[in-house]
């Protein structure tokens, strides 16, 4: 591992080296070493700190938006694949203790084990610094994605605003089914969903990455028919042979 006295230069705080390195300890590296404590509790504790810091930055910046709106903002900008494009600008990969299966399956560049070190890094700087500290490295890491959701309208959650469309237009709930293949390590999964007379589809490293790309083709698909639910001329020619209009990839 670097030292990781360059990852603290990074983040713009000073930690203990003890708890720095449990920041760092994934569940595999510590069922190797005997049991040695992990840094989930800290994730569990910076994952409230940063729910808390977005949450706050939100309600100020934005007034004129409704809980709903805000709500999908959040999600986007603490979800697990914003989180691991955080960490992946800090190069966090080259410092996570992990056990050798983790390394011979590339879990240095797993989504969900990147994002869980970046909240137990937040939770470690709150334990600390306390919460105007823990303030400050939060915003510093994320105000770039938090000022993107802003603009990302129905983009924020397509599950959500697919099912909002489909409702509008007079549909069911869409339904989604997933499938997968490859080995545990290298699993890409594909998804579909039904909203109405749409169909959409996505593939994805993860089931939920797969469900929102197939959401977002639906979505858009959706688009072109009016909210009475009646397909105008306009959307015949993504029409399949049977008349349903289906999502371009």
């Amino acid at each position: 591992m670097p030292a990781p006295t360059a990852l603290l230069e990074k983040l713009g705080v000073h930690l203990d080296p003890e708890l720095l390195v449990l920041a760092l300890t994934h569940r595999s590296f510590a069922h190797e070493a005997g049991g040695i404590p992990t840094n989930e509790r800290l994730e569990f504790l910076g994952d409230t700190v940063l729910g808390l810091v977005v949450t706050e930055a939100l309600y100020r910046r934005h007034p004129d938006l409704s809980e709903g709106e805000l709500a999908k903002m959040r999600a986007a900008t603490v979800s697990q694949r914003s989180l691991a494009a955080i960490a992946r600008r800090l190069e966090l990969g080259r410092y996570v203790l992990l056990g050798k299966g983790e390394v011979r399956t590339r879990g240095f560049d797993k989504d969900s084990i990147l994002s869980d070190t970046v909240e137990a890094l937040i939770g470690a700087t709150y334990l600390s610094h306390g919460l105007e500290t823990a303030r400050e490295l939060v915003h510093r890491l994320v105000d770039t994605t938090l000022d993107a959701a802003a603009g990302l309208g129905a983009g924020l959650d397509w599950k959500t605003s697919l099912q909002e469309a489909a409702a509008l237009r007079g549909f069911g709930a869409p339904v989604y089914e997933v499938t997968f293949e490859g080995p545990e390590h290298a699993r890409v999964f594909h998804a579909s969903v039904t909203a109405g007379p749409v169909l959409g589809l996505g593939h994805g490293t993860a089931k939920k990455h797969a469900e929102q790309a197939a959401a977002e083709q639906a979505y858009r698909a959706l688009q072109a028919l009016p909210v009475d639910g009646s397909a105008p001329d306009a959307a015949a020619d993504g029409a399949a042979d049977d008349g349903t209009p289906r999502a371009r990839a």
